[in-house]
């Protein structure tokens, strides 16, 4: 729970006991008791709540798949850019910015710019220009 083990916890306890003392102790912990029951029944009003507003079909509802904890950015990438799972790439057309970037090349007279005005694909096996000072 929010990464706390329970020697930070007892750390944080001694520390406590030396920071607030002994005739303060008692009260903050009452405190954080009054704290820590008003949340719990925060939820389960919330809880309550959304299970008469939905009605019987609160417990249909599969919990598990609603977790933004499961959620893995790189799989949805990657199955976003990705065929099916035996890994093959998904046919892609030329993007316009590659297309902009070659014709801004051409009329720029910039190394590895085609003079023909026109976007050549590259061959298979041919190595795409490179332009030192641009980096």
């Amino acid at each position: 729970m929010f990464g706390l083990t329970f020697d930070k916890l007892l750390i944080i306890g001694v520390l406590a006991v030396f920071l607030l003392g002994p005739e303060r102790l008692p009260g903050y912990a009452s405190k954080l008791a009054q704290l820590v029951r008003t949340v719990r029944d925060m939820a389960d009003g919330a809880k309550t709540r959304m299970r008469d507003e939905m009605g019987p079909e609160f417990d249909d509802v599969e919990w598990q798949k609603l977790d933004p904890r499961q959620y893995d950015p790189r799989r949805i990438i990657r199955d976003a850019l990705l065929d099916g799972p035996d890994g093959a790439p998904k046919p892609s057309a030329p993007s316009m910015a590659t297309a902009g970037a070659a014709a801004a090349a051409v009329s720029a007279g910039l190394p590895g710019g085609r003079s023909s005005g026109s976007v050549v694909p590259l061959a298979v096996g041919e190595v795409p220009p490179y332009d030192s000072e641009a980096t």
